[in-house]
């Protein structure tokens, strides 16, 4: 398992990250709202532990972020307020689980354990195509067995022209499904994305761009692929 611990107390930051892995938990460290959106960006964590009052984007912020992706990352609050409704705030927020501190690590273990299982149930499929291995559940992805790493919108752009097997997706379909109600339309930001991913993934491409259409995986051999596989 691992875990992404947000609390910028530095000594109980460290304390919960070393208790952590003498549990074979691993645990990585951010002491702030933005160094935890950064971390979640690039890296694939079973759960996110959330101290709620955190320098930059709050801990409620950063649980509100995580929600809105869609990614189903099981968010556990901390925090030194123990009234009931600073817990119902959080749990609508989208926490799944709560500690007051001070806490006994053991409970912590307990808990972070307890989410795992219940996530495990609900895992998403594997996804598998020309050579791509793409795990929703630990948002990991592999070509040809290799590992690459994506950021949450490479991934997230990646997931829905796998999801349409081949097909081709349109630029307006990825923007809809892949960023927020807010996007603009006009934006170059599925352009951009779609090119970063293609580099991301490597020679020979795997991402077609179709003139004037949109998008799609290319499962042909390497020696068919169509020209004009760029942007």
């Amino acid at each position: 398992m691992r875990v992404l611990v947000v609390e910028d107390e530095p000594f109980m930051a460290e304390a919960i990250r070393d208790g952590l892995r003498l549990e074979a938990i691993a645990a990585d460290i951010a002491g702030d709202g933005d160094t935890a959106l950064e971390l979640l960006d690039v890296n694939a964590y079973d759960i996110a532990v959330l101290d709620r009052d955190i320098p930059g984007p709050s801990g409620d912020e950063v649980a509100a972020r995580i929600v809105a992706s869609g990614s189903g990352l099981p968010i556990l609050m901390l925090t030194a307020a123990d009234r009931l409704d600073d817990k119902a705030t959080g749990f609508e927020l989208g926490a799944d689980d709560y500690l007051t501190k001070p806490f006994e690590l053991r409970e912590l273990v307990l808990r972070l354990r307890a989410l795992d299982r219940r996530r495990s149930h609900s895992r998403p499929p594997v996804r598998e195509l020309a050579g791509l291995r793409l795990d929703p559940f630990r948002r990991e992805v592999y070509r040809d067995g290799r590992y690459v790493a994506l950021t949450r919108k490479q991934f997230a752009v990646l997931e829905v022209l796998v999801a349409a097997e081949g097909g081709v997706v349109s630029a307006e379909e990825l923007l809809e499904r892949a960023w927020d109600e807010n996007a603009d339309p006009f934006t170059n930001a599925v352009r951009i994305t779609v090119s970063a991913l293609r580099k991301r993934l490597g020679e020979p491409w795997l991402i077609v761009t179709v003139p004037g259409v949109g998008y799609r995986i290319d499962g042909a051999p390497a020696a068919t692929r169509e020209v004009g596989s760029g942007d």
